[in-house]
């Protein structure tokens, strides 16, 4: 079975986050049974639980220890998610929050007909481009993907996203990036365009990541001769200017 290229040991999901966030996601979606594809340790599965909701299973493209898990591992299956896969049951909402980014394009639309094969609603969100982060390939604004659900028959709209973007508690990505996708043939493609937008705190992810990514290029030498050249002169200058005024 081919995994996902991530370590979910190495990346900070919180339980307070999925317990913050997943009531919004509860009223708005009013989901008696819940199915985490990309569920990893199964953070939010557990939060399910403890909103009692108890009908609830998650997916993984990676292989999780089962003392790792914080559900049950009869609750659990690891799952190639660049192939066609199906459960044989339906759900009546399917969670896959910050999973697309990290699968190639090519597999995109494998991941939007597994998603829409298990139920008709699908909470949905997945990184944006430039948002850092393990093994991201495939970064896009909600519209690509917004298209692509279009595409299976259903209408997508976000106001789940503002209901918790100020809400501190929970990781930007998920502030930033989830919206709902629903099952409606008749309407889909017509309704109005997820806005492409950054959450401040994404924005600061950002600009920390860059900065790491040019002092990694200044560190190895591979600036043009120029800069190196023009660097030293033009920091003592600054320093000089500064220390005069």
């Amino acid at each position: 079975m081919s995994e996902i290229n991530y370590t979910h040991s190495s990346n900070l999901h919180t339980l307070a986050g999925a317990q913050s966030a997943l009531p919004v996601i509860l009223d708005i979606t009013k989901a008696k049974s819940l199915l985490d594809v990309g569920c990893g340790v199964g953070i939010w599965l557990k939060a399910a639980l403890s909103c009692g909701i108890s009908d609830i299973f998650g997916v993984d493209g990676v292989a999780i220890p089962s003392e790792q898990l914080l559900v049950p591992p009869s609750l659990f299956r690891q799952q190639d998610l660049k192939q066609p896969w199906n459960l044989d049951r339906r759900f009546e909402a399917v969670l896959c929050l910050e999973v697309a980014e990290h699968l190639d394009k090519s597999f995109a639309m494998v991941l939007i007909k597994a998603l829409t094969t298990h139920s008709d609603c699908v909470v949905f969100g997945a990184a944006c481009p430039g948002q850092p982060g393990q093994h991201h390939v495939n970064c896009q604004w909600p519209g690509y993907w917004q298209k692509l659900f279009n595409e299976a028959g259903y209408v997508c709209t976000d106001e789940i996203r503002w209901r918790i973007w100020d809400d501190e508690r929970i990781e930007p990505w998920y502030r930033q990036n989830i919206f709902v996708a629903r099952r409606n043939s008749s309407q889909a493609g017509s309704e109005p365009r997820l806005p492409a937008v950054v959450h401040p705190a994404i924005n600061r992810l950002m600009v920390e990541a860059q900065f790491s990514v040019n002092m990694q290029a200044v560190a190895q030498g591979r600036l043009p001769w120029a800069w190196y050249l023009k660097c030293p002169p033009l920091g003592l200058m600054r320093k000089f200017w500064k220390k005069s005024a």
